[in-house]
């Protein structure tokens, strides 16, 4: 029979192909470029002929991060429109690390990621059509390295000076498919939430801070092979012109309360991490944090506190984190929201895992929670 086909060279793709035998194949992730990091992969496998496709990628041991493969099912699609989850299993004592694939694809054509992409293409959809929308701004804050345009989107006219910003880490794309939902709500005429958050907040919305990164198949950095979230206590043109624009902006405007969202490869839960350890830490600043997240997990089954990152002991926190810097630089209410890649264990669902569209829903329960928190400090 003949062999199956792979390529990668499309937006967001990455994988090196390294040997085929009929509807089997042997590949391996590639590197960010300048960078240490790998785990993102995205590729299309063309003449499947409705056979078993059998899919190893090996040496993932030394990948960013290891612990993200055992009980992860990969991405798959057939019209790229519906992702679900291809029966994937991890053998880290195979080929330095493996994880195999198996796909029963209907027709000739699958597509296979790290999560379910969200491409360059879509990000100009999302911006162009919350532009048009009334009272929305579109502004350019700056360019990236790649020469790409830092889309920033202003609209409200309340006083809470209001950030949300998504994709430093640009594989993190269920970050891309939150700010989606959020852009809904927030540009619908008719969703009341969304009206009665514009009344109350000036919003600042940077759907992806790392354009050039997720173009080229990158999961952590930029064009350079910059970390951007490591690059808030000093941005430069040279190797972070992406944080330094956002930066420069929110000092503009200040910051009152700010939502940073990722995505999280090993722990398979929706959390959130706050700026504990900052030298400013006050315990008012810090309860504003913990009242948004007791109001989050109260109104939201998909949000939990039991599992998430160690928080910083006293003067202890990283500055060079967006999360914190913005803490610190604005006495602001910020965080960090994460995502799984692999699933919630607390609400699984076995034919999609986490999804853009849950990470949409998510938005709005988000933006709800947001809008408790400000009605309960008035």
């Amino acid at each position: 029979m003949s062999n199956i086909i792979i390529d990668s060279a499309f937006d967001s793709g990455n994988i090196d192909v390294m040997t085929v035998n009929e509807a089997r194949a042997m590949l391996r992730l590639k590197n960010d470029k300048d960078s240490e990091f790998k785990q993102w992969f995205h590729f299309r496998v063309a003449n499947c002929g409705g056979r078993e496709l059998v899919l190893k990628i090996v040496g993932l041991n030394d990948t960013a991060y290891p612990a993200g493969w055992p009980d992860y099912n990969a991405c798959v699609s057939e019209d790229r429109d519906f992702w679900g989850r291809a029966p994937s299993t991890f053998d880290k004592d195979e080929e330095g690390g493996t994880l195999t694939i198996r796909f029963a694809p209907a027709g000739d054509l699958a597509w296979f990621a790290y999560f379910a992409p969200f491409s360059m293409e879509r990000h100009h959809d999302l911006v162009s059509i919350s532009a048009s929308a009334e009272g929305v701004e579109h502004r350019k804050l700056g360019e990236t390295l790649d020469g790409r345009s830092l889309d920033c989107l202003t609209m409200g006219t309340g006083d809470v000076q209001t950030w949300l910003y998504a994709r430093q880490h640009p594989g993190e794309s269920m970050a891309e498919w939150w700010m989606e939902g959020a852009l809904q709500v927030l540009c619908d005429p008719s969703d009341t939430l969304g009206r009665a958050l514009r009344e109350k907040c000036r919003f600042h919305i940077v759907p992806n801070c790392n354009p050039d990164g997720s173009a080229r198949g990158h999961l952590r950095t930029n064009a350079k092979g910059v970390n951007l979230n490591r690059e808030w206590a000093e941005p430069s043109a040279e190797r972070s012109p992406e944080v330094l624009a956002i930066r420069n902006a929110m000092d503009e405007s200040g910051v009152h309360f700010a939502m940073d969202v990722h995505g999280d490869e090993a722990i398979d839960a929706v959390f959130l991490a706050g700026f504990e350890g900052i030298p400013s830490w006050s315990d008012e600043q810090g309860e504003r944090f913990y009242r948004y997240q007791r109001i989050l997990e109260r109104r939201c089954p998909d949000f939990q506190t039991a599992k998430g990152y160690p928080k910083s002991g006293p003067g202890k926190a990283n500055l060079a984190i967006s999360t914190n810097q913005v803490a610190e630089r604005y006495a602001a209410t910020a965080m960090t929201l994460e995502m799984p890649f692999k699933d919630n264990a607390d609400h699984p669902d076995e034919v999609q895992g986490w999804s853009p569209e849950r990470s949409r829903m998510l938005a709005r329960d988000c933006l709800g929670a947001l809008l408790e928190f400000l009605e309960s400090e008035d």
